[in-house]
């Protein structure tokens, strides 16, 4: 990489979780060398006037969406990009293709699955022979998921001397919706993606998807799950979280990590916990999750949730915000038997809180710790890209990452 005049570049400083960003940077960003970026220079002075003395040295970048010499421009400066600008199909693509194209590593905090795979079929073979990181999903979507499934099995071997055959993870989560979330669902099924979500593979790379993928489809309906001694049902971002995790174990068997068994399977659910008040709630919010998708699905149930919703640069409050929290529980199983137990748990609000620690803690690994990560480029994932330097990192920023004997 040649020199570039800065550490790392927020793409989407201004809008929800882009201002949130600023200022975590601002609190951990002691001498890196760093630039706010968007389509309008006063509203980026805003927000870094706003983010108080630890981002007074933070640069002014304008790059439009839609100008691609701007954008060219940006990723020329950077040796990392971290954005936050959704819906990232309308406004990622051209960020993405100009990083690849300056190999400069990229990390988002992107749910959309559909938008992954295009930059997979796109840019992950340019990617693997310059060496560049592109890995989407660094957010709450998908990093609880993917790096405690790679915590558990990589403890699964260590301790057992086995591979993981099975991994199923429950989670427990008090947080809100903003309104960049809500817009890049809408476009999600404005453009037709539905059918693609449904695909319990497709994030894989060729030829590591199992000929019947009907033991790895996303649950249907509430059950009481042994693993947990509860009540579960379907979780709304286990269509996108399961995804990452199985694009994680392919990747890694490529590199010959041993800790997952051929075959290997992973699910997840929300818990609701033990008793027939819990059985209760995850039938009626399993109905209302049902009713959601079908209104999703039909352009004037669209409209209404677009009305409803927060609009974009909206979200909750930061008491809301403060009080919030998520816990997932991971429960490991080898192929003679054995469990292991694992947990990722963290304050604060799910979709907000917590992801801007873990992207802007992807970006740190990426611009201070690269001798550290492995060296494979491509269009990567948090597991197999950033892997125990991101685990280390976030367990110094607060969040919990433990496992636990059955």
């Amino acid at each position: 990489m040649t020199f570039r005049s800065h550490d790392l570049i927020l793409y989407g400083a201004t809008g929800f979780v882009g201002r949130q960003t600023v200022a975590y940077l601002a609190r951990h960003g002691a001498g890196l060398r760093w630039a706010l970026a968007g389509r309008d220079a006063k509203r980026l002075e805003a927000v870094r006037a706003a983010a108080g003395p630890g981002a007074a040295q933070a640069g002014i970048v304008v790059a439009d969406a839609a100008d691609a010499a701007a954008l060219d421009a940006l990723a020329s400066q950077a040796r990392v990009v971290l954005s936050t600008a959704g819906p990232f199909a309308l406004y990622g693509t051209a960020l993405v293709d100009a990083c690849v194209r300056h190999r400069t590593h990229y990390v988002d905090i992107t749910g959309e699955t559909p938008w992954v795979r295009s930059l997979i079929d796109r840019h992950d073979a340019q990617a693997r022979e310059d060496g560049t990181r592109i890995i989407p999903c660094c957010g709450f979507d998908s990093v609880p998921s993917d790096l405690g499934t790679w915590l558990l099995t990589q403890g699964m071997r260590d301790r057992f001397a086995e591979p993981c055959a099975e991994v199923n993870a429950a989670f427990s989560m008090r947080g809100g919706f903003n309104g960049g979330t809500v817009a890049s669902m809408l476009n999600l099924m404005d453009a037709g993606e539905g059918e693609r979500l449904a695909d319990p593979f497709l994030l894989n790379p060729a030829g590591t998807s199992p000929a019947d993928p009907a033991l790895h489809r996303d649950p249907a309906r509430p059950r009481v799950h042994t693993d947990f001694r509860a009540w579960v049902g379907p979780f709304l971002m286990g269509p996108v979280n399961t995804r990452v995790v199985r694009r994680s174990v392919a990747l890694l068997q490529a590199r010959g990590d041993t800790a997952c068994a051929p075959g290997f399977r992973y699910q997840e659910y929300q818990r609701f916990g033990p008793g027939p008040a819990a059985g209760a709630m995850a039938y009626a919010l399993g109905g209302a999750f049902g009713l959601m998708q079908s209104l999703m699905r039909h352009p004037a149930g669209r409209r209404l949730a677009a009305r409803l919703a927060p609009k974009p640069g909206e979200g909750p409050s930061e008491a809301q915000m403060d009080n919030g929290g998520f816990r997932c529980e991971l429960v490991g199983h080898s192929q003679s038997g054995r469990l292991l137990r694992a947990r990722v748990a963290m304050k604060g609000d799910p979709g907000n809180r917590a992801t801007t620690v873990f992207v802007c803690e992807s970006a740190l690994a990426l611009a201070r710790d690269i001798d550290q990560l492995p060296p494979d480029g491509g269009v990567l994932t948090p597991a197999s890209g950033l892997g125990p330097v991101l685990l280390r990192r976030l367990r110094a920023a607060g969040a919990t990452m433990e496992l636990s004997a059955v």
